[in-house]
Protein backbone atom coordinates (compact mmCIF):
# COMPACT_ATOMS: atom_id res chain seq x y z
CA UNK A 1 0.00 0.00 0.00
CA UNK A 2 1.00 3.56 -0.85
CA UNK A 3 2.28 5.61 1.83
CA UNK A 4 3.58 5.30 5.19
CA UNK A 5 0.83 6.76 7.36
CA UNK A 6 -0.65 4.75 10.22
CA UNK A 7 -3.88 6.90 10.74
CA UNK A 8 -3.94 5.56 14.24
CA UNK A 9 -5.48 2.45 12.87
CA UNK A 10 -4.49 -1.67 12.77
CA UNK A 11 -3.57 -2.21 9.67
CA UNK A 12 -6.52 -4.68 8.94
CA UNK A 13 -9.15 -1.79 10.26
CA UNK A 14 -6.93 0.83 7.89
CA UNK A 15 -7.18 -1.02 4.89
CA UNK A 16 -10.76 -1.80 5.35
CA UNK A 17 -11.58 1.93 5.85
CA UNK A 18 -9.67 2.77 3.22
CA UNK A 19 -11.12 0.48 0.46
CA UNK A 20 -14.48 1.64 1.56
CA UNK A 21 -13.45 5.44 1.05
CA UNK A 22 -11.46 4.47 -2.32
CA UNK A 23 -15.08 2.97 -3.32
CA UNK A 24 -17.37 5.85 -2.26
CA UNK A 25 -15.12 8.58 -3.63
CA UNK A 26 -15.22 6.66 -7.40
CA UNK A 27 -19.06 5.74 -6.77
CA UNK A 28 -19.93 9.66 -6.11
CA UNK A 29 -16.85 11.74 -7.68
CA UNK A 30 -16.12 13.55 -4.29
CA UNK A 31 -15.89 13.11 -0.43
CA UNK A 32 -15.10 14.84 2.34
CA UNK A 33 -12.52 13.87 5.44
CA UNK A 34 -9.49 14.48 7.10
CA UNK A 35 -6.34 15.90 4.82
CA UNK A 36 -4.15 12.63 5.74
CA UNK A 37 -6.76 10.14 5.44
CA UNK A 38 -7.48 12.27 1.75
CA UNK A 39 -3.71 12.51 0.83
CA UNK A 40 -3.79 8.14 1.46
CA UNK A 41 -7.15 7.60 -0.39
CA UNK A 42 -5.95 10.31 -3.67
CA UNK A 43 -2.64 7.52 -3.51
CA UNK A 44 -5.39 3.99 -3.52
CA UNK A 45 -7.64 5.87 -6.23
CA UNK A 46 -4.92 6.65 -8.87
CA UNK A 47 -3.57 2.94 -8.29
CA UNK A 48 -7.06 1.59 -9.44
CA UNK A 49 -7.47 4.45 -12.32
CA UNK A 50 -4.04 3.85 -13.42
CA UNK A 51 -4.55 -0.31 -13.44
CA UNK A 52 -7.97 0.09 -14.87
CA UNK A 53 -6.70 2.07 -17.81
CA UNK A 54 -5.40 -1.29 -19.19
CA UNK A 55 -8.51 -3.03 -19.44
CA UNK A 56 -7.13 -6.78 -19.10
CA UNK A 57 -8.61 -9.61 -17.30
CA UNK A 58 -6.22 -9.27 -15.11
CA UNK A 59 -6.81 -5.43 -14.06
CA UNK A 60 -9.95 -6.23 -14.03
CA UNK A 61 -9.06 -8.86 -10.91
CA UNK A 62 -6.71 -6.73 -9.60
CA UNK A 63 -9.71 -3.81 -9.02
CA UNK A 64 -12.02 -6.05 -7.71
CA UNK A 65 -9.73 -7.48 -5.11
CA UNK A 66 -9.97 -3.83 -3.78
CA UNK A 67 -13.09 -2.04 -4.63
CA UNK A 68 -15.80 -3.28 -2.53
CA UNK A 69 -19.03 -2.97 -5.11
CA UNK A 70 -19.26 -4.68 -8.65
CA UNK A 71 -21.27 -1.75 -10.16
CA UNK A 72 -18.26 1.03 -8.74
CA UNK A 73 -15.71 -1.65 -10.67
CA UNK A 74 -18.13 -1.69 -13.61
CA UNK A 75 -18.15 2.15 -13.30
CA UNK A 76 -14.58 2.71 -13.00
CA UNK A 77 -13.87 0.83 -15.96
CA UNK A 78 -16.34 1.69 -18.61
CA UNK A 79 -16.53 5.65 -17.61
CA UNK A 80 -13.83 6.97 -15.32
CA UNK A 81 -10.92 5.26 -16.82
CA UNK A 82 -11.80 6.18 -20.56
CA UNK A 83 -11.95 9.93 -19.47
CA UNK A 84 -8.59 9.50 -17.99
CA UNK A 85 -7.25 7.47 -21.16
CA UNK A 86 -4.71 10.35 -22.22
CA UNK A 87 -3.69 11.81 -18.65
CA UNK A 88 -0.69 10.53 -16.98
CA UNK A 89 -1.46 10.72 -13.48
CA UNK A 90 -3.07 13.52 -11.32
CA UNK A 91 -6.59 12.52 -11.36
CA UNK A 92 -7.60 13.82 -7.93
CA UNK A 93 -7.66 16.87 -6.47
CA UNK A 94 -7.59 17.88 -2.80
CA UNK A 95 -9.10 21.23 -1.52
CA UNK A 96 -8.25 22.15 2.33
CA UNK A 97 -11.83 23.50 3.50
CA UNK A 98 -10.62 24.46 7.42
CA UNK A 99 -10.46 22.50 10.91
CA UNK A 100 -13.37 20.48 11.86
CA UNK A 101 -15.30 21.96 14.72
CA UNK A 102 -14.89 19.59 18.18
CA UNK A 103 -11.42 18.63 17.44
CA UNK A 104 -10.36 20.73 15.32
CA UNK A 105 -8.71 18.39 12.60
CA UNK A 106 -8.22 19.66 9.37
CA UNK A 107 -10.31 18.94 6.58
CA UNK A 108 -10.55 18.58 2.98
CA UNK A 109 -12.78 17.72 -0.05
CA UNK A 110 -11.07 15.17 -2.29
CA UNK A 111 -12.75 14.68 -6.01
CA UNK A 112 -11.90 13.34 -9.19
CA UNK A 113 -10.83 16.25 -11.36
Amino acid sequence: MPGTRKLGRSSDHRRAMLRAMVTYLLENGKIETTVTRAKEVRAMTEKMITTAKQDSLHSKRQVYSFITKEGVVKKLFDEIAPKYKERSGGYTRIIKIGPRRGDAAEMAIIELI
